[in-house]
């Protein structure tokens, strides 16, 4: 028998089950707090145990107890288990003691269980705010894409009512104030032209202005003034082409049509019975459809919209609907755009009104360089619109924005990208061969290809405001450092005061090349202009993304075109990774070899170590540069990368400057670029061991430098021949002028680009305009037969160097050229499953009538262009391959965790991820030429082009490709 002893109930009393050994079990009392004494009657002395014990709720006479986590697995109490001292005593019913647990345990769990339930809520919370921050977001984004022309309509409808309110204009910008007063105007004849056209035959709506009433008067009317005014900012000269401008205008209408497609042809079964022609009727029914989209948008049932949208989908206009509408519109604008001069105006005077924008002609050469020209039909806008425009292009609309959120996954050639402005995988240029191959192709073959652009697209992004502010500071004070443009024009020069021939011819001369420079300074300032009016409206977003897709080779692109990482060394030092991670060790070092790699001058071509020493021996100029970079020292201006050598100054400053420089959380992309990343492809398809070295697929103490290589060989050319008799080698002279200018700059972009096919003319242009920035050489005609003679020597160069590369891209060129001379476009697939089709066809030129004037425009002719296919073919297919080599390592990096941007050979991450994504890319490198690349293209010919006879494969070397993997210049 086994007894307890209490100061109160419950009582705990010993009983028998027939079925199990003897247990305690508690008569019910409930509600009760007490302690009490278990002591078993064995021995009564052998065990003493006291515990407090809880309320509890039970439903019979056996105790249930609710707070299950205090249980034993099998549903008991946790208690000790003195079956096994019993039976020592030999007792014959050992019994089981339940001794419930000390108070302080089961608080413990109900404040572990309460603590659970406050993570959980607040995880919940968290997710509910990143959610509606995301719906927001969301909102936005798709505002500015349906809505963007809407709101600059409105905008002027405000500024008109404030006119009229207040009798007087209001203080706008010069652009805004243009357009502002060209708007009523334009908007009244567009919707003259709109009413006026319902009234035509079907025959006379194509032919004068097809879909011109497709939307409201005043969007067309803003539509067209915004186009019409970037153009003209794109042009040096002020003017454009009419037909480039007129299908350019009608693309623009085409899009906002496409997108707003639901208002003008969804409707009821009652809108339907409504007459064309009652207009009020059909502008209550528009406004009612564009409300019932605005409440889609805003209960984000996004997928409603989209499958509205999709079923109202139409049949993509033709070249010449969309140059047939955007010429008339030009035409209206043309007659109610005009401008005055306040300038030396006098009271009885009348104003000086003239036309904004005049359609004539003008004569210019087929091609650039050719001498013989031909007249085109052009849109010249006044001087006075020009007068301060580079300043207005914060005013001006820019489609393509960077996204607020992520993009939309590709899943298709036209599903992907943008959520509702018009978004291809592919830029084709027309190209109906490459369409019709993207839309026909599985998409699980492209699966590789639609996820590499997704991850790149995932990439957050943001504005560094600090750099921005510097940017901000030299632009205000004139710009013309750091690679600014100056703000300020070139002086023409006088008219000589007497008419001397010689004097009046260099007067032109100087007049001509003054005028070049002021134009092309216009067009800078422009475009600068507009990266920095991105800069502006994205600064102060958290994060925003850029949508990918590719050009026909496989390249991938950002698709908003100004403010983006593939830009110049401005847009590279505005952006910076909105996730930023701990530098680390590892990090820290990698931010000072990239300080080094952004400052070059030669410092990129040391050893690691020694790029690591030129950054240790100039920590008080990085420092001074990144606190004072106006009116400091600024060292940074010295660099050849001016805004990201400063950029990356501010966060070495940082770093430095912090308690624990290697947790310092660091934005900055680091990049590892490819060392003349074409030559290396060759080298690798090759096999070819010298090839292999001169472009760092080994691993040596140094960086090869294969520009130096080159350069050093055209020296050594250039001197034997500087000694040979001028009179039986008429170059001895051009060679002895030469033999002191010949560095690695003059010939370095010969080198980079001769894997991509440069030509005998394309040397010479390129070594022609190194040339004239030495300035050496002041008489033309001398400087034009030197850049010959050092085209040549450079070329040959070159196939001294890398002859297996010489032959890879021999065979590739006849391959093309047999597929060609059968009128077949050259057709391969990238390792990544991408199909490419070489897009050069004879173009066929053909007129259109519009209402301007008689309009030539170009169409894919049926007849392919076999010198192009054959030249273009290995440059092409190389990007191919440094396209695949690019996506699978961004697969790769975003299985491991990785940020990724990508360049085309230039990869982007943090600085602590820096040394993984090192081994992924050489990684990926050796998987990718492992495969049998070159026999796949043959076969692939072979089964495409069935019955033509293909060129043996080149003979290749024998290099070891795993040595990529412990090569450190490789990539560096």
């Amino acid at each position: 028998m086994t007894l307890a002893y209490s100061f109160s109930t419950p009582q705990v009393h010993a009983y028998h089950n027939p079925t199990r050994r003897s247990h305690f079990q508690i008569k019910r009392k409930p509600n009760r707090t007490n302690h009490f004494l278990l002591i078993p009657t064995s021995s009564p002395s052998s065990f003493l145990f006291s515990c407090s014990s809880f309320p509890l709720t039970y439903s019979d006479s056996t105790l249930q107890f609710r707070h299950n986590h205090l249980l034993s697995t099998d549903g008991n109490f946790v208690v000790e288990d003195l079956a096994a001292a019993l039976e020592e005593e030999a007792s014959p019913t050992p019994a089981r003691v339940f001794v419930q647990e000390p108070p302080w345990l089961f608080l413990k769990g109900l404040l572990m269980q309460e603590e659970e339930m406050r993570r959980k809520e607040e995880e919940m919370r968290q997710k509910e705010k990143e959610r509606e921050k995301y719906n927001c977001l969301r909102r936005r984004q798709i505002e500015a894409e349906t809505e963007a022309w809407q709101k600059m309509v409105e905008e002027y409808r405000e500024l008109e009512r404030e006119m009229r309110q207040k009798m007087l204009a209001p203080n706008l910008p010069h652009v805004k104030a243009l357009l502002l007063g060209w708007f009523e105007p334009f908007r009244t004849v567009v919707e003259a032209e709109q009413k006026a056209h319902r009234a035509r035959s079907k025959k006379q709506q194509e032919s004068i202005a097809p879909h011109v009433d497709d939307l409201p008067s005043d969007k067309v009317a803003v539509i067209v003034m915004h186009k019409m005014m970037a153009m003209v900012m794109e042009n040096e000269e002020g003017c454009v082409q009419l037909v480039h401008a007129a299908v350019h205008i009608g693309m623009a209408v085409e899009q906002e049509v496409r997108i707003h497609k639901f208002i003008e042809r969804r409707k009821t079964s009652r809108s339907n019975k409504i007459e064309a022609d009652d207009e009020d009727s059909l502008d209550s029914n528009k406004e009612k459809q564009r409300n019932h989209l605005n409440s889609l948008i805003k209960k984000n049932r996004l997928k409603e919209v989209q499958m509205i949208l999709k079923k109202e989908e139409c049949s993509p206009w033709s070249r010449d609907t969309q140059a047939k509408l955007g010429s008339r519109l030009i035409e209206l604008l043309v007659d109610t755009a005009y401008v005055h001069s306040p300038v030396n105006q006098f009271g009885d005077t009348p104003p000086d009104i003239r036309p904004a924008f005049r359609h004539c002609f003008k004569a210019a050469p087929w091609h650039p360089g050719q001498k013989f020209s031909k007249k085109y039909g052009v849109i010249q806008c006044d001087p006075l619109v020009l007068v301060g425009l580079e300043q207005c292009a914060k005013h001006m609309f820019i489609p393509y924005m960077p996204m607020l959120v992520p993009p939309k996954k590709w899943k298709g050639y036209d599903k992907g990208g943008h959520f509702f402005l018009p978004s291809y995988i592919m830029r084709t240029h027309g190209s109906r061969k490459q369409q019709d191959v993207m839309k026909s192709v599985n998409a699980a073959q492209m699966q590789k290809v639609f996820e590499a652009l997704d991850i790149l697209g995932n990439t957050k992004w943001r504005v560094n405001k600090r750099v921005l502010g510097v940017v901000e500071s030299i632009w205000a004070g004139g710009g013309n450092i750091a690679g600014l443009v100056n703000c300020k024009d070139v002086p023409l020069p006088d008219k000589p005061p007497v008419e001397d021939l010689k004097l009046i011819q260099e007067w032109k001369c100087g007049l001509r090349k003054a005028k070049k420079i002021n134009m092309e300074r216009h067009s800078l300032r422009c475009d600068t202009e507009l990266k920095l009016s991105v800069a502006r409206k994205m600064k102060d977003e958290e994060c925003f993304y850029y949508p990918h897709n590719l050009d026909f080779r496989g390249r991938a692109y950002p698709m908003h075109p100004h403010l983006n990482h593939l830009g110049s060394d401005l847009c590279r030092g505005l952006l910076e990774f909105a996730e930023g991670k701990p530098l680390g060790k590892g990090g820290l070092r990698w931010l000072k070899i990239h300080l080094a790699n952004l400052y070059a001058g030669g410092i990129e071509k040391l050893s690691y170590d020694g790029r690591l020493a030129f950054i240790e021996n100039h920590i008080n100029d990085i420092i001074d540069s990144a606190d004072n970079p106006v009116n400091g020292n600024r060292w940074w201006l010295t660099a050849e990368d001016p805004f990201q050598c400063l950029t990356a100054c501010i966060n070495l400053s940082e770093a430095l400057k912090s308690s624990s420089p290697n947790s310092f959380i660091s934005h900055l992309p680091i990049h590892q670029d490819g060392s003349c990343n074409g030559l290396q492809h060759y080298a690798a398809l090759g096999r070819n061991e010298p090839e292999a070295a001169a472009v760092n697929l080994v691993a040596k103490e140094k960086p090869a430098d294969v520009y130096t290589e080159i350069a050093v060989r055209v020296y050594d050319i250039m001197r034997r021949d500087s000694s040979k008799d001028p009179d039986t080698f008429p170059n001895a002279l051009l060679a002895k002028v030469l033999i002191d200018q010949i560095d690695r700059k003059l010939v370095k972009q010969t080198v980079m680009t001769s894997v991509y096919g440069v030509t005998f003319i394309g040397a010479r242009e390129q070594i022609k305009r190194r040339l004239e920035e030495k300035g050496l050489i002041d008489d033309d005609r001398l400087l034009y037969a030197a850049a010959c003679y050092a085209a040549k020597v450079t070329l040959a160069a070159l196939g001294e160097v890398f002859e297996a590369a010489r032959g890879i891209m021999s065979w590739l060129g006849d391959c093309a050229k047999v597929i060609a001379s059968e009128n077949q476009a050259v057709y391969w697939t990238t390792p990544l499953g991408l199909p490419v089709v070489q897009p050069y066809c004879k173009s066929e030129r053909y007129q259109i009538r519009t209402s301007l004037q008689l309009l030539a425009l170009q169409r894919e002719g049926s007849a392919v262009s076999v010198k192009k296919q054959r030249s273009a073919f290995p440059p092409n297919f190389v990007h191919s391959l440094d396209s695949s080599h690019m996506m699978m390592t961004a697969l790769a990096c975003n299985d491991a965790g990785l940020c990724f941007a990508g360049v085309h050979d230039s990869f982007w991450t943090h600085p602590c991820d820096v040394e993984k994504m090192n081994q992924i890319l050489r990684e990926k490198f050796v998987e990718l030429y492992n495969m049998p690349i070159l026999e796949n293209l043959l076969e692939g010919f072979e089964t495409t082009y069935p019955g033509l006879a293909f060129p043996s494969l080149p003979k290749r070397g024998e290099f070891d490709l795993e040595k990529v993997l412990d090569s450190p210049y490789f990539f560096n």
